[in-house]
């Protein structure tokens, strides 16, 4: 939980003293890891899922109680924001309102996206399928990506998702397909 608070005040210059422990992404994630994910990983999932159907009425922000969340996940404005339950998110992410980490429903087994270290996702990014996203990646307010994946260091914007930096150089590159997309 330290972690997610010192996420806070790194990432959010409004963020002063002891209103943080008032923003509704610290809530949303403290109450996934602490109580919905351990109740999901021992098969307790209708309580799980319950709790994080209460935390979602009460924060807008809709975590999955399967998905895995690295430390240090910082969620701004937090509305609107989905989390598949296959999603897993690395460490240090920051991530803006209207978020969507979803499905295509194509796919079985692993359906949501996989999220690397030091990711950006820009205000009403969507995500779908079984991508990854590697490292350093930032991506574009109202970006759409579906059944792509993206390397590390880059910037990703528009939809569809076209990487315009990578490693620090401007480029244009259209991201390719993952194996087995539809």
């Amino acid at each position: 939980m330290f972690e997610d608070i010192k996420a806070i005040y790194k990432n959010d210059p409004a963020g002063r003293g002891l209103e943080v422990l008032l923003y509704p992404g610290l809530h949303a994630i403290v109450v996934h890891r602490y109580i919905c994910h351990p109740f999901y990983r021992v098969r307790l999932r209708f309580i799980a899922r319950l709790i994080s159907q209460i935390a979602r009425f009460f924060t807008g922000i809709e975590i999955h109680p399967g998905a895995k969340i690295g430390k240090g996940l910082f969620i701004d404005h937090g509305m609107g924001i989905v989390i598949g339950e296959t999603t897993e998110i690395g460490n240090n992410c920051i991530m803006f309102h209207h978020v969507t980490l979803g499905g295509t429903g194509k796919h079985v087994g692993k359906r949501h996206p996989t999220i690397g270290d030091n990711v950006m996702l820009g205000t009403a990014a969507t995500l779908l399928g079984p991508i990854k996203v590697g490292d350093n990646v930032r991506v574009g307010a109202e970006t759409f990506i579906i059944n792509r994946d993206v390397p590390d260091n880059c910037t990703v914007v528009g939809a569809p998702g076209v990487i315009v930096r990578k490693d620090g150089e401007d480029v244009r590159i259209k991201l390719k397909r993952t194996e087995g997309a539809t």
